[in-house]
């Protein structure tokens, strides 16, 4: 009678061990689900490069990932990559950020100054000679937007561009970040 009730014991501790394991799974599960959502919702959109405007950094066809949340709590820097929209189109560019709100670009025999500055802005990003649309050329950055440029200064529709101009916080997308 004592090895009957033990074994019923067992067996309940042991039935009730196994529905604890599977809620922690469950559990588990849950969470890492809800991580992944939220990382994805905040940091993974995706856009593909199209064209050679970023070549060598992003080759055309290249896929990366956005850091949507980054420009909603700064703004961005003078370096960066980032993906905008260009007068409510569908379509993303990618682009560096070259001068910001409230500067004055000036372009120069393939060379850009920030404000005037006697010497040339640092871009070890740019890996060929700059031939192309080298100058001379001022732009005035208006506060809130952002002058970007193509690593590849050749083939690059950028700020430069009319047709892309400055371009507005509020259609920036994200930062690249991968």
């Amino acid at each position: 009678m004592r090895r009957v009730r033990r074994r019923r014991q067992r067996k309940e501790i042991e039935k009730k061990s196994a529905i604890k394991a599977v809620l922690g799974w469950i559990f588990q599960i849950f969470v890492v689900v809800l991580i992944a959502y939220v990382v994805v919702f905040f940091f993974g959109q995706t856009r593909t490069n199209v064209g050679q405007s970023m070549n060598p950094t992003l080759a055309g066809g290249d896929t990366v990932l956005l850091n949507e949340l980054s420009y909603k709590l700064k703004s961005p820097a003078r370096g960066d990559v980032i993906a905008f929209k260009v007068n409510g189109s569908n379509s993303s560019y990618i682009r560096r950020v070259i001068g910001l709100p409230g500067e004055t670009v000036d372009i120069r025999d393939a060379h850009v100054y920030i404000d005037g500055a006697d010497t040339p802005l640092t871009e070890d990003y740019l890996k060929e000679e700059w031939t192309k649309d080298t100058g001379p050329y001022t732009f005035e950055v208006p506060e809130g937007s952002y002058f970007v440029m193509g690593d590849n200064r050749n083939a690059s529709t950028d700020s430069r561009e009319a047709s892309v101009g400055a371009i507005p916080k509020e259609n920036i997308k994200g930062k690249v970040f991968f």
